[in-house]
This record gives C-alpha cells, structure tokens and sequence, in this order.
C-alpha cells in the first residue's frame, strides 16, 4: 500500500511489540474473515433496526468496498463516518479496510465547525452522512461545507427508518445506489454477485502496521489533532480484555457510546469481532431502554461515561426487567462514586463494575478490574494493561516516589503513530518513548493510579473531553454582550452544543504577565469568586 501518511512507527518498535506478542499482526478484517468461517450465520450486530450475521457483514462489507473502488478509492485515501451507531457503520469501516482505504471517525454530534475542520484536514474523498439524526440535516451540512473540502469527491447518504426517504441530488447519493456500485445489495438478494476475481484484494489489503484509524481530539487546547492509529496498535488496546473479563464467542457485548470515539470504537466495533460475540447498540442511551435490551438479548458486558452507570441503577430501582445478565459495567470518562457501587451491588448482585483511564493517543491505558477493592474502584483509575507501562514524574521528567503527585507519562503498544500532518506536535508530546498524556496523577505501591487534575484546561461532561464551561470576555468601549448574544454566535458558526460555554463573565480586560500572556490562573480565581457570591 502507498505510504501517505508520515508516523513514528519504527521497525525497532515493531519488533519489540511483535516479539512480545502485543501486536498480533492482524486486522478487523482476519477477524472478520475467521469469525464468518466458524460461525456465519451467529449473530454479530444489533442496532435499533434490525440484526445482522457474520455472512451478512461480510457480503456487505465486499459491496461497500466494490462501491468504493467504483468511486475511484485508492489505497491509502480516508473516508469518513459520520453516522451514529447503525450497522452501516460496520459495514462502511470494513469495507474501507477492504478495499484499503483509512477510516476517520467522526462523533454525529459534530457540526459545521468541527466536521469542516477534520474532514479537510484529513482529506477525506468520501464522506458518509445520516440522512437526519436528532432533527440535524446533515446533507444540508454537507452542501455548506462543500467549497472548503477540496478533497470530497462523494458523499453518501443512510437513511434512518422512520425518516422521510433521502432524495439524491448532485455530490449525495442514497446508501443503497451506493452498495448497487458493489455489484449486489445485500447477501439476502439471491442474484447477489459476490465474486472477486475482477478486484484484486490481497494488493489492497492493509498491513497491520498500516495506519487504519484516525480520530480527531477535542481539541481543548487549541485545534483538534487528528490521531493516527495503526491496525495494530488499536486492537492491541481492545486484546487485554477476553481473557481478563471471560470474554467469548457467546458473550453479548453492548455500546451506547459513538463509535467516532476510541471507546466506542475499541469496545463496540472491535471487541465482538476479536471474540467472535455480538453487538447489541444504542444510537442514543437511554437508561430504560438498556435494561430493556439486557432482559432481551442476555447483555453481559457494556462500557460508558460514569452517569450511564447512574441511569443504570435508576432504571434498576423500578424496573421489573431480568437484568441478571449483565456482568460488567465499565466506567470512563468521570470518578465512580462509591454510593454508586453499593447501590449497583444491591440492585444488580451479578454485576461487577469497575473503571479505567486513557486518551485518544493511548487507547485504555489503567483500569480496575472484578475482584479489585471497592476502594480500589472508588478511589483509583486503576493499574496498567497488558504490556502498557505507566509511570508519574516530577516536572524534570525524574519519577517521583509512590503517592506523589506529577505528571502521567505512558509507553507501550496502544500508543498512536503521531499526530496527522503535525510532526512538531508529536515530537512535542513525546519525552523520549514516553508519552506526556498533559494528565496529573499520583501512583500508589500497587502501581494503581489516582487522576487528580489536569495539566490541560478541560472538563469532563457526558463521558467527552470539552473546553472550560465558562466564556470570560473584553467587550468593545459602548458594547454589551449576554449569554444569548453568545448562544447565537456559536449557533451560526456551527459549533455542537456541547461544547457552548455555560456561563458568560465580562471583565474590563484580561490579567496579563508582563509579557502580556493571559494568566489563566486569575480568570479561574475571578470565575469562582464571582460564582460563588
């Protein structure tokens, strides 16, 4: 496959990470393939419409790629998903491995903004849309965004059942004229076609060391990065997990969280397909209708943002569903209060809930685990997985003695291959291999981890990282400014609501250092201060 992208992958690290047994030098797609030989007609997706097998995702996972090369996809060329938790995504990321092209995930609650920003950035030639999605138009997106996506050649549209049928105009093509590309529909249809004798696979098929992911940051700190992973360094983040939760072929594997996000992606797109499970996903969570689907469908495992947890056991308190099945609950993104973990203890006996830590950059680097202390989940962020190393220095980058606080640095083979056309970034975000993660954090004897800050201006809310919740202004002398000026102004740049400001403070100027730096300390100082007058 031609290289296009520039990484710090090297083949010392390869061989390291290969020789230890960390990179299992397979893709999504040797999953897929021995999975569909062993067990076609097992079920391996369901979303709110429907369910599909192995066979199936595998036929369809041709057509996509036949639709793709139809399109003019080459090797090494990014497509984009920008759809909820549907099968289609599925269906798209591996028709993209097939025929060779690299997956940039893009979170559905992103806008104007955000999606003009990554989709450019990461040159994305063809790019896949709902048709609507929570009142949003996302072809209408599309057509605003069109002028500065030189790279777009084509964008294809699904239609969510319930919504009136997408109509295809000039650059958006129907998601079903599209897998006609592919030479057949659907598995299902009997004239199907599904000879590859026209295409010539093996020379389009990835490397595991090729870069098969990218996802975007935040971008809290100034512009989103778009994170590259190789195939080998995502599935080895989602590897430790079979065998230290049981995980098999008959495990029911459920995501609520979007597979644009490296959670979603490990733990609902990848993880039933390395055990050769099912996926049970929501498009949107709503505590009531999971336990809904645990009862239904015999859900053993899930993992989501803390408040999920919480709507769990709300849902549990009143709820007359079966819900013995489900076994683990992990939790990211936010502390797990210890109520929480009585309380789940009581309502759910079978349940076992536990969380973790990681970044974008690192996969699932800490987690506890079943078995671990209630004060071990409660009051950590757990201990390193797999083959991960973990280690906390001083600002000199020296180690600091166990229940010190300093700085997170991590290595090993879940870490990314640098950061997409920002070489200085990634050069940046290194010390040596060690990777500075920006989080502050103290390590106890055990080698468990207890996050206590941050050395980037974040918060946590819903499970994702975004930008301090409070906007602090200079107005121009005569001018006013309100938090409905400021609604309208992210509203018209396109900005999703998730990362609005929830609250407006407006000062006579910004305290600056003498080198006329903002000194962000006294805004907080003034923001709290003012908040809790």
């Amino acid at each position: 496959m031609p290289t296009r992208f520039d990484t710090i992958l090297t083949d010392a690290l390869i061989e390291e990470y290969t020789s230890t047994g960390a990179w299992k030098n397979a893709t999504l797609l040797d999953h897929l393939d021995h999975w569909t030989s062993q067990t076609p007609d097992s079920v391996v997706s369901r979303d709110p419409y429907g369910s599909h097998t192995y066979r199936q995702l595998s036929a369809d996972a041709e057509a996509c790629a036949r639709g793709l090369i139809d399109l003019g996809v080459a090797p090494g060329e990014v497509v984009g998903i920008h759809l909820p938790n549907w099968y289609e995504w599925l269906v798209i990321h591996l028709g993209a491995l097939k025929a060779g092209a690299v997956t940039n995930g893009l979170i559905p609650i992103y806008r104007d903004r955000e999606i003009g920003y990554m989709a450019k950035k990461a040159a994305v030639t063809v790019l896949f849309v709902p048709n609507r999605f929570r009142k949003f138009d996302y072809p209408d997106m599309v057509d605003r965004l069109r002028d500065g996506l030189p790279d777009l050649r084509h964008t294809v549209v699904v239609d969510a059942p319930g919504e009136e049928p997408f109509v295809a105009r000039e650059g958006l093509e129907r998601w079903a004229d599209f897998l006609d590309r592919g030479d057949h529909g659907s598995v299902d249809a009997p004239s199907a076609s599904t000879s590859a004798t026209d295409v010539d696979w093996d020379s389009r098929r990835p490397a595991p060391n090729d870069v098969g992911l990218i996802l975007f940051t935040s971008g809290t700190t100034g512009d989103p990065k778009g994170v590259m992973h190789t195939h080998n360094s995502v599935l080895s983040a989602s590897l430790p997990w079979p065998d230290s939760l049981g995980l098999g072929p008959d495990s029911v594997i459920h995501m609520a969280s979007t597979f644009g996000h490296l959670t979603g992606y490990m733990y609902g797109v990848c993880l039933p397909l390395l055990v050769g499970g099912s996926g049970v996903f929501q498009d949107a969570w709503n505590g009531e209708e999971f336990a809904r689907l645990v009862e239904e469908f015999g859900i053993e495992h899930t993992s989501g943002a803390t408040p999920f947890l919480h709507d769990l056991i709300e849902a549990a308190k009143t709820t007359e569903r079966d819900l013995s099945s489900l076994r683990h609950f992990c939790c990211m993104g936010a502390p797990i209060p210890r109520v929480m973990v009585h309380e789940a203890k009581e309502l759910l006996p079978n349940l076992n809930v536990f969380g973790g830590w990681g970044q974008t950059e690192c996969g699932l680097v800490t987690m506890t685990a079943p078995g671990d202390s209630d004060d071990k989940v409660t009051s950590t962020d757990g201990r390193a997985l797999g083959d991960m190393q973990v280690r906390v220095v001083d600002p000199l980058g020296e180690p600091v003695p166990s229940g010190t606080e300093g700085k997170v640095q991590v290595r090993g083979p879940f870490l990314f291959v640098g950061y997409l056309k920002e070489p200085k970034l990634t050069d940046q975000a290194f010390d040596g291999d060690w990777l500075d993660t920006g989080d502050i954090a103290e390590m106890d004897a055990e080698g468990f981890i207890k996050i206590g800050g941050r050395s980037k201006d974040i918060i946590i809310r819903g499970g994702e990282n975004i930008p301090v919740a409070c906007a602090v202004v200079t107005l121009r002398e005569g001018h006013t400014f309100t938090m409905d000026d400021l609604r309208e102004f992210f509203a018209a740049k396109g900005v999703t609501k998730h990362y609005w400001p929830e609250a407006l403070q407006c000062l006579d100027e910004f305290p600056r250092t003498p080198s006329g730096k903002i000194q962000k300390f006294k805004l907080r100082e003034e923001v709290v201060t003012t908040h809790d007058k």
